[in-house]
């Protein structure tokens, strides 16, 4: 039986930050989830901010701590996409997604680890991309922006691992969200066929990994990237 535990999402309105909220809800756990707008799954707490303010994030989390309890697992879940070509990449598509994806897990990050510390407990678990270590054409910003959340793990692994805080990084491929249902018919199937699996995974599927980690069975990994790419990252 896993421990209970106080959880936090960010952007858990939708897509995979909606199915791992869900996911740590049918564990028993006790889940907040912050959005810009819309709510989370049933059996969870939604709370407003925005991971490019730190202000907004410092008030979700007293929310969160005064009505569940000091957060004891933080999932940076937020993310933007701004794609286009390098050449026609704007300074702000490049530092506006850098800001979100990257920086705003920093500030949650920053946040969480002071009740973390006080608790000699935490799970820190960052949600990157298959991208970040394989690179995608039109995506500098977003790769660039998920790549550096592996650096951001494994210096916090080196600085409060000994504290019985972990930090991990899953890496999904391919995911069956709304952004993939409006691919045409062509396209998706061209994308399965650079997947080892031959199909896109599901957003449960990154959730459940996720939710492992958090778990009591999962305190001596740290600094890892985990795949739930269907193989379609393999040898990074």
């Amino acid at each position: 039986m896993t421990t209970a535990r106080t959880v936090l999402i960010t952007g858990g309105n939708r897509g995979i930050g909606f199915a791992i909220a869900e996911e740590f809800v049918s564990l028993g756990h006790r889940v907040a989830v912050t959005a810009r707008s819309g709510e989370g799954p049933t059996g969870s707490l939604t709370v407003r901010a925005d991971v490019t303010d730190a202000a907004s994030l410092d008030a979700a989390f007293t929310e969160v701590e005064a009505k569940l309890g000091p957060v004891e697992v933080v999932v940076a879940n937020a993310g933007i996409t701004r794609d286009t070509l390098l050449l026609r990449m704007s300074e702000d598509d490049f530092t506006d997604v850098i800001d979100t994806n990257l920086s705003g897990a920093f500030r949650v990050i920053k946040r969480a680890s002071k009740g973390m510390l006080k608790a000699r407990f935490g799970r820190i678990i960052l949600v990157s991309s298959v991208v970040g270590l394989l690179g995608s054409a039109g995506q500098v910003n977003y790769s660039a922006s998920k790549s550096g959340l592996i650096g951001l793990a494994r210096s916090i692994t080196r600085e409060l691992g000994s504290r019985g805080i972990t930090a991990n990084v899953v890496a999904p491929g391919f995911i069956e969200t709304d952004m993939t249902a409006v691919l045409p018919e062509e396209q998706q199937a061209e994308y399965k066929k650079s997947i080892p699996a031959g199909r896109f995974a599901t957003a449960s599927e990154v959730a459940k990994a996720i939710a492992w980690l958090a778990g009591d069975d999962a305190g001596y990994i740290s600094g890892a990237v985990i795949p739930v790419d269907g193989g379609l990252g393999m040898g990074h």
